[in-house]
């Protein structure tokens, strides 16, 4: 299944995917992509139903985040060895992990906001997890057992905040619309191997990232294990798994977004995105 939510920001219903490409309302049947609903029993209830019984949405709709009421953003840096032999840093031993701000979340073709004083604001398409269940100290034989699925991401960052000016990741990680997801939650059942996934990122129409998830260092069943060894993972969770090459850094010389560009990115399977950069207001 192909689940997700639409609709304005902070009013998205839930809804599923049709094989016809129709957006079907659920809800009259959930009350949102959330909790319960992403657990193995909540996921067959709604693969049981006909879609051609549920309402359809209205025709370009928006489409939010495909989960909600998630309590971690959890990010995975450096995790594909020829995107860390881009930027020259060493492969890593163990994942390194940091945190978006859950106010970095935002639909998939939602507007990103170049922040005020930026000047290295950077593009990283992602393959992302959504957990389904509580996972706590969870072994990698077990780890698949707590995903719902897989998502589409795009781990937007401003290079300078993250590397030139001290402190953690995450200060240039987090900001406001620095997490794109979506366009849809496409279940486990759907993506027998997501160590096998292209992937590709565009500015402005010129390809930029074409990679694989072949290529990375630390697989989903390895992240997902690890990461509740330190972090409860919650039903909605979403954890960014890292990028291939092809980043903004990592060319010679490095480019980096400006307002007015456009982004299209997608996962084999899993769909695309697009946006627009506009400038800081305020």
């Amino acid at each position: 299944m192909k689940l997700l939510r639409y609709g304005p920001a902070g009013q998205e219903k839930p809804g599923l995917l049709d094989a016809s490409g129709t957006i079907r309302d659920l809800s009259g049947v959930v009350p949102d992509i959330a909790g319960d609903v992403l657990s193995p029993e909540g996921l067959k209830k709604l693969a049981a139903l006909d879609p051609a019984s549920l309402p359809a949405a209205p025709a370009g709709v928006r489409i939010g985040p495909p989960t909600s009421g998630m309590k971690n953003l959890v990010c995975i840096g450096l995790n594909y060895a020829d995107h860390a032999a881009e930027t020259g840093a060493p492969v890593p031993k163990e994942p390194i992990v940091f945190l978006k701000s859950l106010g970095a979340l935002a639909g998939p073709n939602d507007d990103v906001i170049i922040p005020k004083n930026s000047v290295k604001t950077d593009w990283e398409v992602e393959l992302c997890i959504v957990i389904g269940t509580k996972a706590k100290c969870v072994s990698e034989e077990q780890a698949l057992d707590h995903v719902a699925g897989y998502a589409v991401g795009n781990d937007v960052s401003e290079r300078e905040w993250q590397i030139e000016r001290g402190g953690s990741w995450d200060k240039g990680k987090g900001c406001d619309t620095f997490g794109p997801v979506g366009p849809w939650l496409v279940t486990r059942d759907e993506v027998p191997d997501p160590q096998n996934l292209s992937m590709f990122l565009e500015v402005d129409g010129k390809r930029m990232q074409n990679g694989s998830t072949r290529t990375m260092i630390f697989g989903v069943k390895t992240i997902v294990s690890y990461v509740s060894h330190m972090i409860t993972l919650h039903p909605g969770d979403v954890i960014f798994t890292g990028t291939p090459p092809g980043v903004g850094l990592g060319l010679k010389p490095p480019v980096f977004l400006k307002a007015g560009q456009s982004m299209r990115l997608g996962i084999e399977g899993l769909g695309e995105q697009t946006q627009r950069t506009v400038a800081y207001e305020g």
